[in-house]
């Protein structure tokens, strides 16, 4: 995708706002590609409504503020109303304000923390109920009671633990210890919270420590003597990408809960796992990061379609209620609160960096960003619309 596109009044233009560079490279650098692909996809195969999709596309380098900065150059200068991107919770919460002043429509595919609703924002990630539910009731049933939690600091980790401390307890289990770190955490940092995982001793670490930050506490965390075979870190955004930059030998054992991985088993997803190598190479990994970004620029463009228009209202009202076959399975966007049904699932890292599934709900599950339907007590591994 280019970096800056003409206007051409016969294509569609739209804003991609993913980071190339800075601390959540990694992760964000698959969003941009996964949203490459399905665009490229779709023009080649003649675009929407016989228009192409024209891009302009900035790298705000993992800063929050530069992701607000830009969000307003596309909505102004580039008479853009429609934008794909952020990653973390402060981005997207640095670029809302820009959006709802100019009446401009946010695609966001990260799992988040929940307890958010934009009319100018579709949520196509993971919110609670569909990844940290599940794997709450798996970490104290089938790991153990104990739990230590560790995240950066800032809103997304923050508000992430404090719904695992509720459902842990909800569960009979233990929070043995609560600690944050920067973002761009030091060494000696780090070795703060080992020291102090040595002297819990828990069953499981769940963590919401995000990118170089994240990667070297998975490597410290093997250097330190902890096996991820008796005492797991859990996360819920640790994907195949970060895994190879990890090694993975170093993260066999370590579990994740997403509605996607790569080793998923299905005819929609082996296509796209193609499509995708044969793009950007052969040695290259799909994860939540790639396949979200690829399927909400399908429902975009299916909602596009509808509408055939590139209004907020418009778009927005198109796409609800609306469903397509995507990498992961089906998803739709919900017209109650404009995020995705996904499907949960649990991951353990094999050796060669894939994961297998260990567990995965029978269905995608209704998003609940605001927990108005209490989970606790209740069961999600040994429901009978639950398989293993």
């Amino acid at each position: 995708m280019a970096g800056h596109a003409s206007s051409d009044a016969r294509t569609w233009r739209i804003g991609v706002l993913f980071s190339r560079s800075g601390a959540l490279k990694i992760t964000q650098s698959e969003h941009f590609l996964g949203t490459e692909l399905a665009i490229r996809q779709i023009n080649e195969a003649g675009g929407v409504l016989g228009r192409e999709i024209e891009v302009v596309a900035y790298d705000p380098a993992s800063e929050p503020e530069a992701f607000r900065h830009l969000a307003d150059r596309l909505l102004t200068d580039d008479g853009i109303s429609v934008i794909f991107g952020c990653s973390s919770s402060a981005e997207r919460k640095a670029v809302l304000p820009a959006l709802e002043r100019r009446n401009g429509l946010l695609w966001y595919p990260s799992p988040y923390e929940g307890f958010e609703y934009s009319p100018n924002v579709i949520y196509t990630g993971a919110s609670p109920n569909q990844n940290s539910f599940p794997l709450a009731e798996y970490l104290v049933r089938h790991v153990g009671p104990r739990l230590f939690l560790v995240g950066s600091d800032y809103v997304y980790p923050r508000e992430s633990n404090r719904v695992m401390r509720d459902l842990v307890e909800s569960f009979d289990g233990e929070v043995v210890d609560e600690i944050y770190v920067p973002m761009e955490a030091s060494d000696a940092e780090l070795r703060r919270v080992l020291s102090r995982l040595k002297r819990h001793q828990p069953d499981a670490v769940f963590s919401t420590v995000v990118g170089h930050t994240a990667r070297r506490f998975y490597r410290m965390y093997r250097e330190a003597g902890f096996d991820p075979e008796s005492t797991p870190i859990a996360s819920l955004t640790m994907a195949e990408g970060e895994i190879a930059a990890i090694g993975p030998e170093l993260c066999a054992g370590h579990l994740t809960s997403a509605g996607y991985f790569g080793s998923l088993d299905s005819e929609e997803n082996r296509k796209f796992v193609a499509d995708y190598r044969a793009a950007f190479g052969s040695d290259r990994a799909t994860s939540i990061y790639s396949a979200s970004a690829y399927a909400q620029v399908m429902l975009f463009a299916e909602a596009l379609r509808i509408a055939g228009t590139l209004d907020t209202q418009r778009l927005v009202e198109a796409a609800q209620d609306l469903t397509i076959l995507a990498p992961e399975g089906p998803i739709t966007i919900d017209a109650d609160n404009n995020h995705c049904w996904v499907q949960p699932r649990i991951g353990r890292v094999r050796p060669d960096g894939e994961f297998e599934i260990l567990w995965q709900n029978a269905r995608p599950v209704k998003p609940d960003p605001y927990v108005a339907v209490s989970p606790f007590g209740a069961s999600w591994i040994d429901h009978p619309e639950a398989v293993g």
